[in-house]
């Protein structure tokens, strides 16, 4: 690969913005330049009002196996140790602060940091062959960052065995516990999150982001602060253009026309 070569590479089609990692000999590992390249292209779509569903992707015969472990022992320095995760930390922040929801599309198989991409997006559609692991345990190295987006989509429990044991699950018992939200032949993959993207993409833009954003930010608050919070949303919703047509819409019985859409 050349020194110029995009590790992340971009595509849109309509108002679906499409993130492919781009690394396919080393399994889209997540060095620093990807997760630089990532983060770039996040802040690029976070400020672009066409794009309104996000697909992450990976090329070659995998999702994602994780962080470089070769990148991580050539730099034996702690300062650089510190900047990798505490990037890796900051794309998966990123990811859920992101305006337009992200749909992760797995294949082969997402472990380790790859993993907790698919648990940071905020759906996952697996192809039946997929399988998924926090392996680190097995190396004197636990998925102490990856276990962060984990005990937040699957019970402790599921997380806790995935954490201790290492083991490589299949895309049917992810579903089971709840990393991913559909399980489709492997060829049908590319079309299943297509139909999904685009399902999500016709939804009202505005109305969506605020959704989204409402959604990561109750899950931490104590029951009655979360419903505080939601009942001023709601009301604040209800002063936008979109509900505004979307109920009169609803009242006169016909489609209604997104500005954004």
């Amino acid at each position: 690969m050349s020194d110029d070569a995009e590790l992340v590479r971009r595509s849109d089609r309509g108002s679906i913005a499409t993130l492919t990692l781009a690394r396919p000999a080393a399994r889209n590992a997540l060095s620093l330049a990807v997760l630089d390249e990532l983060a770039a292209h996040l802040a690029a779509i976070d400020a672009d009002g066409s794009v309104h569903v996000v697909v992450l992707a990976g090329e070659g015969p995998a999702f994602s196996a994780g962080h470089d472990l070769r990148e991580i022992v050539a730099h034996p320095e702690e300062a650089y140790r510190r900047t990798l995760f505490a990037r890796c930390s900051e794309v998966m922040v990123a990811l859920t602060r992101l305006r337009q929801p992200v749909i992760a599309k797995v294949h082969g198989v997402a472990t380790a940091a790859g993993c907790q991409l698919v648990a940071t997006c905020d759906l996952a559609v697996a192809g039946a062959s997929a399988r998924f692991a926090t392996p680190g345990v097995d190396i004197g190295l636990f998925c102490t960052t990856p276990m962060v987006a984990l005990t937040r989509n699957v019970a402790p429990k599921a997380a806790m065995e995935l954490l201790l044991t290492a083991e490589l699950i299949g895309a049917d018992e992810a579903h089971r516990i709840g990393l991913v939200n559909r399980v489709v032949a492997d060829d049908d993959l590319d079309a299943e999150v297509d139909a999904l993207a685009e399902l999500v993409a016709s939804k009202p833009p505005a109305t969506v982001a605020l959704g989204k954003a409402a959604f990561w930010r109750l899950r931490s608050l104590p029951l009655d602060e979360a419903y505080a919070d939601a009942s001023d949303t709601m009301a604040c919703n209800l002063e936008m253009d979109e509900a505004a047509e979307g109920i009169s819409a609803f009242l006169e019985k016909r489609p209604p026309r997104w500005s954004g859409s």
